[in-house]
């Protein structure tokens, strides 16, 4: 549920900023996944040597925090009046990336590649 919440969220900051703002929003969305470019070992298993980077790319800490930062900006650049807010958005589709797989049941991967069960 509160996958779905955060992407109403994002769908709404994108209707409300435009274009610009749908860029930035899929290109985060996608940035996590750029860490499984020639990182599988086997099917559903990941090289070892590329579990340290698929799970710093899919940490929430490290995407709520680029939200954080970029939502402070967004206020101290003068928020809805033209504020800056593609950091913020960023943050916040990334952030939606790392919710929704959690939601399908895609959680961090052990050292050894396979997927560690979400609970």
């Amino acid at each position: 549920m509160s996958a779905l919440l955060w992407l109403i969220i994002t769908v709404l900051w994108c209707v409300w900023f435009g274009w610009p703002a749908v860029t930035v929003a899929l290109i985060f969305a996608i940035l996590p996944d750029f860490a499984l470019i020639g990182a599988f070992a086997s099917p559903g298993r990941l090289k070892p040597e590329r579990v340290a980077f698929y799970n710093t790319m899919h940490n929430a800490l490290i995407a709520v925090g680029v939200l954080a930062v970029g939502f402070a900006v967004f206020l101290l650049t003068g928020a809805m009046d033209g504020g800056v807010w593609a950091l913020g958005l960023a943050g916040l589709a990334w952030f939606v990336h790392i919710a929704v797989d959690r939601a399908f049941g895609f959680g961090r991967r052990d050292t050894d590649g396979s997927i560690i069960p979400v609970v």
